[in-house]
C-alpha cells in the first residue's frame, strides 16, 4: 500500500506533496508540548546545557508587534518572578520575569535586529534568553502546556 492510500484512508493531508511544512508542524507540535509556562506568560525548555526563556503565543499575540527589546546583561543573576527584560511593542511596554533562579548566559542578539521574531515564532526563533538554572526544582512547579491554555483560555473569555 502506497504512502498516499494510507493518508487517504486515515483522512490525512497529503504530505508527500509538502513533507517540509508537515514535518515543521510536527516538530513544532512537540517542542510546545516539551515547554513549561509562567503565570506571567513566559516559556521555558530546558536543553542539556541551559534553560532557554521566551514569551509565549499568547503573550506576543496580546503584545501586537513587537519593536525592540532591552536585554539583560550577561552573566547577570536573577531571582524567579524578578523582572529581566523588557519588550516594547506597538501597543506597550511590558516586563519579562524570570520563571526561575537562575544566571543569564546568552541573549538572542538576532532580536536586537528582528524583534519581530518573537511575533513570527515564539516558541523557536523568538527566545529571549539563555539561563544557567541555580534552582532547577522551580522548573516543577510552573505550569505544564494544558495548565497554561486553560489559564490563557480565562484571560480569553
Amino acid at each position: 500500500m502506497e504512502i498516499n492510500s494510507i493518508t487517504e484512508k486515515l483522512c490525512l493531508p497529503d504530505f508527500t506533496k509538502d513533507r517540509t511544512t508537515f514535518f515543521k508542524g510536527i516538530i513544532s507540535f512537540v517542542s510546545v508540548t516539551e515547554i513549561k509556562f509562567s503565570k506571567e506568560h513566559e516559556w521555558i525548555k530546558k536543553t542539556d546545557q541551559a534553560v532557554i526563556i521566551g514569551i509565549t503565543e499568547f503573550a506576543q499575540e496580546q503584545l501586537g508587534d513587537i519593536v525592540s527589546i532591552e536585554f539583560p546583561q550577561v552573566a547577570s543573576s536573577f531571582k524567579q518572578n524578578e523582572v529581566m527584560a523588557i519588550i516594547d511593542s506597538v501597543k506597550a511596554s511590558s516586563d519579562i520575569y524570570c520563571p526561575i533562579d537562575g544566571e543569564i548566559i546568552e541573549i538572542n542578539e538576532k532580536l536586537s535586529e528582528a524583534p519581530e521574531l518573537i511575533n513570527q515564532s515564539p516558541y523557536e526563533e523568538g527566545w529571549i534568553v539563555k539561563i544557567k538554572p541555580s534552582n532547577p526544582e522551580q522548573i516543577d512547579s510552573l505550569l505544564s502546556k494544558e495548565q497554561y491554555d486553560e489559564l490563557v483560555g480565562q484571560h480569553k473569555e
